[in-house]
């Protein structure tokens, strides 16, 4: 194929989600259209996957599915057709911890023109697949572009997500192979005390979308000495009625409220949110960390020392708050340029 035909195929596939979440809005929940179904099924599959988080990623694709965008992103590359290459097969493992947070690594190959060897996490193994199978409806010829696989078999160079832990196994069985290979990473705000109440409502989303599980959900704040908290637990008050209503959120909740007491460990709450002050970006789900800064100069030597253990920096001089978990298309997980390991091989 030629790179202008890939390119269409994924414009094909985001009008035809579009088209399709906007009949599941305009029709109601529950309508004759396969993507309901789907996003019924994803979650009862996986409870963190609500309805609502699912439609988010949907939405959050069509948009970057966009010709302009698409176009614009891979014009900063040497795309070739398919038939002037050498094709390999490229192993994808992907991750699950949100909805399609493999997707940009599966678009990646394609475009490249390679092939995909797609395993995909036993937490989201139904949204991935239906949208594959819609993109063979718009697009037939790229039915030779990928394949779903629960066990790699013959690859050329692997793109594997997962945990530090994982990351070990990924290194022991695919170092052999080209590779990229990531690990655990977090996302930080930097507050300055001057926020806004829409600031901070909006830095709630970064903290809340998907109930905190993505690599870009902020996990830690870093503030200033004497921040006070309480404008902050305002303006974060209108995500609690969802997050109080979901079963497994709340076991977390009420496990590390109840672990904290015990072991007599300061903190603050909102009856949602656990916050306390702690060096560790990592935190379990319903708990935030913070972390108090007394000069600037403080602050850039803290966030230079956990840079590589970072995915992203939400604040009035870094990304607007609101928008951690809307990457671009060019915004690659760690850092690492996906396209370009994609073209070297």
């Amino acid at each position: 194929m030629k790179k202008t035909e890939r390119i269409e195929a994924l414009v094909r596939l985001g009008n035809a989600v579009a088209a399709m979440l906007e009949e599941m809005e305009s029709g109601g929940e529950l309508t004759g259209n396969p993507l309901s179904n789907i996003v019924q099924q994803t979650y009862g599959r996986n409870p963190w996957f609500i309805p609502a988080n699912s439609i988010s990623a949907l939405s959050q694709w069509t948009k970057l599915l966009e010709k302009r965008s698409l176009e614009k992103w891979t014009s900063a590359y040497k795309l070739h057709d398919s038939e002037s290459i050498s094709v390999k097969n490229v192993g994808i493992i992907m991750a699950g911890n949100i909805p399609m947070v493999g997707f940009h690594d599966l678009i990646c190959v394609l475009l490249s023109g390679h092939k995909a060897i797609v395993k995909c996490s036993g937490d989201d193994e139904i949204l991935i697949p239906f949208l594959l199978e819609v993109l063979v409806q718009v697009a037939p010829e790229m039915s030779n572009f990928f394949k779903l696989e629960k066990r790699f078999g013959d690859i050329d160079a692997v793109i594997a997500t997962g945990s530090n832990n994982t990351s070990r196994y990924f290194d022991y069985y695919f170092g052999k192979y080209p590779h990229v290979i990531r690990k655990n990473r977090n996302s930080v705000a930097v507050l300055t005390g001057s926020e806004t109440e829409t600031d901070l409502r909006n830095l709630g989303e970064d903290i809340f979308s998907y109930f905190g599980l993505g690599c870009r959900n902020v996990s830690k704040l870093y503030v200033p000495e004497n921040y006070q908290f309480d404008g902050f637990f305002r303006a974060i008050e209108i995500y609690g009625e969802a997050l109080m209503q979901h079963n497994k959120y709340m076991n977390n909740f009420d496990y590390h409220n109840a672990l904290f007491m015990l072991n007599n460990e300061k903190f603050l709450t909102n009856n949602f949110l656990l916050l306390r002050e702690h060096q560790a970006l990592a935190t379990p789900v319903s708990v935030l960390h913070y972390e108090v800064y007394s000069s600037k100069y403080e602050l850039m030597k803290k966030l230079e020392a956990e840079k590589d253990l970072m995915q992203c920096i939400i604040g009035k001089a870094y990304l607007p708050f609101g928008t951690s978990q809307q990457p671009g298309l060019s915004d690659y997980a760690d850092g690492v340029d996906t396209m370009k390991f994609l073209l070297s091989i």
